[in-house]
């Protein structure tokens, strides 16, 4: 048990990387980092599985598993964060965040194992509620008013709550697909989930991305190059490693209530590059966070 919490941990603190991402690079869009990221964690997967079959154990997926894993990719990699930007522009950035917090709120309901009681994961969930109140006023807090300048906020909001089901569906059906395929080893699921996402952020980029000499004119275009290659192998190849042997460790509600470690580790990495202190709600949200997962641990012992 400890070794997947300590592997969600790890995927949290991966996953947190993103959040300075568009703060290192900012003179490129939300669609190019995304494109890039998950162009390195294909690239990165690519030569891992040529190296696998040099040495005679490349482990080939079948028809089947193929298919799961390109399913899985939409839902958890690239569709996902296609919504997410989509709803971004047409919202602004404040409410589908907001609704993108509540992704680990519903893991936790929705994967509690059938013999855990209601009454010993209720602590973990108030808690992890709470903190998400308090982040959510925090971040409301900076609303202008002129978040629908880019599209319809009733249409950004529901391609958030989109957004949010895909990602929530995605860790459910991952560690269900996880649990009746053992002989995949997590590091082989994470190669084949990275091609996929490859092939899906290619089809992203001819239909929405930059234009590669446009890319490489402007300025920062090698700070661009490293900001993806960082996240492509850290947050999305590396994490993946990690949150399908958290997966496989832990009930999917424990693994739910550890996502908010990602919205903890982000907001550190953010204030420590703008040099920040955060405002004493999100402390106060961070310690609530915290507690939320020590309290689901208890619960799940």
């Amino acid at each position: 048990m400890l070794a997947g919490i300590a592997a969600g941990l790890g995927a949290g603190a991966f996953w947190g990387t993103t959040f300075v991402a568009p703060l290192i690079a900012p003179g490129f869009s939300s669609i190019d980092l995304t494109v890039g990221r998950y162009l390195a964690c294909g690239l990165l997967s690519v030569l891992l599985l040529a190296w696998t079959a040099l040495r005679g154990t490349l482990h080939k997926p079948t028809w089947s598993q193929a298919g799961a894993a390109l399913w899985l990719s939409v839902l958890g990699y690239t569709g996902y964060y296609v919504l997410l930007v989509l709803a971004i522009q047409a919202a602004g950035a404040a409410l589908p965040v907001l609704i993108i917090g509540t992704i680990p709120l519903a893991v936790m309901l929705l994967g509690k194992p059938q013999g855990l009681r209601w009454r010993t994961l209720l602590p973990g969930l108030l808690l992890t509620a709470a903190g998400l109140v308090l982040m959510m006023r925090a971040t409301a807090h900076g609303m202008d008013g002129s978040a629908t300048a880019q599209g319809s906020l009733a249409w950004g909001v529901f391609l958030a709550a989109l957004a949010m089901a895909s990602w929530t569906a995605f860790v459910l059906l991952n560690a269900r697909w996880l649990a009746r395929h053992p002989e995949v080893n997590s590091t082989v699921w994470a190669n084949w989930l990275g091609v996929a996402a490859g092939v899906g952020a290619l089809l992203i980029w001819a239909v929405a991305g930059t234009p590669l000499a446009e890319l490489v004119a402007r300025p920062g275009f090698g700070t661009f190059v490293l900001v993806c290659a960082v996240t492509g192998i850290g947050a999305a190849w590396i994490a993946s490693v990690l949150w399908n042997m958290a997966s496989r460790r832990l009930s999917a509600s424990l693994a739910g209530q550890l996502i908010v470690s990602e919205t903890v580790f982000g907001l550190i990495y953010a204030f420590a590059w703008d040099a920040a202190w955060p405002a004493p709600v999100q402390w106060a949200a961070c310690v609530l966070f915290v507690l939320g997962i020590l309290a689901s641990i208890q619960a799940h012992r």
